[in-house]
């Protein structure tokens, strides 16, 4: 893929999210799903537990039938040399660049990590904003979110609300958890503007930090999906140009520290 369009910047900034189409080929989605499924199946640690979190459809403990369902497989970038490749991919970068300015910070923390929505025993996520996970000063963090295989409704895939990242909520719309309150009104009227793009195993979807999102659960039988999450962000606290007017439609937000990062460059 060629660098991004000026409108797909538009389109960023508008909604908060950027479909990149096809850009893992069939060979390397191989390999990563490969590195992926052994690691799962060694249960090599550190991961995250749907029992442990206790979301909508999770098992209710670790002893429960399904309570041994792996959600995560964290700290991605240290576990392989294959999937440090993938964090660093030259196309994503370029447009990180573009969108965020010239020296960009791989986070080491949360959403460092292998995604899993595995058959059965996996939950489903309320609507919430990434920065819910962090105390950053400046809102300027993008994930970006590699599908390893197709992602639809049917098996929990992500769903958005286009131009959340320029609002402000107040608090009493969250409940304790940061999620979005389903019961209130003006949420369900929110809620409603959502938007489920259906990925293709290799597309990308960059999203902004403040961007509403949800996904639901896997049902299936049989049908595991995996994605390759991690987020990024600028280093600088200030910026000149273009940049700093694109990046200056979304408000900033969490105490900016970029500890545990990794340096990426062009």
């Amino acid at each position: 893929m060629e660098a991004p369009t000026q409108r797909q910047l538009e389109r960023f900034d508008a909604d908060g999210y950027l479909v990149i189409p096809r850009l893992a080929s069939p060979g390397r989605l191989a390999q990563l799903n490969q590195v992926v499924a052994q690691q799962l199946v060694e249960s090599i640690e550190p991961a995250e537990y749907e029992a442990d979190l206790r979301y909508p459809g999770a098992p209710a403990e670790r002893d429960a039938p399904g309570g041994g369902t792996t959600r995560r497989l964290l700290q991605a970038y240290a576990r392989d040399a294959l999937l440090r490749q993938c964090a660093e991919d030259p196309t994503v970068l370029r447009t990180l660049h573009m969108l965020l300015g010239n020296e960009l910070r791989l986070s080491q923390v949360h959403h460092n990590c292998i995604m899993t929505k595995q058959p059965s025993y996996s939950s489903s996520t309320g609507w919430h904003q990434d920065i819910r996970y962090w105390a950053f000063e400046r809102g300027e963090l993008i994930s970006a979110w590699l599908a390893l295989g197709p992602e639809f409704p049917d098996n929990g895939c992500l769903s958005f609300l286009p131009g959340t990242h320029r609002m402000e909520i107040a608090n009493e719309r969250f409940d304790d958890a940061k999620f979005l309150r389903t019961d209130l009104p003006e949420n369900q009227k929110l809620i409603a503007t959502r938007v489920t793009p259906a990925l293709q195993a290799g597309d990308v979807v960059l999203f902004h930090c403040r961007t509403f999102h949800a996904a639901g659960n896997n049902p299936g039988a049989d049908d595991l999906r995996h994605a390759f999450s991690r987020i990024l962000g600028r280093r600088e606290a200030e910026q000149q140009g273009s940049t700093q007017r694109r990046r200056k439609k979304a408000p900033h937000c969490g105490a900016f520290s970029f500890d545990n990062t990794t340096r990426v460059k062009r």
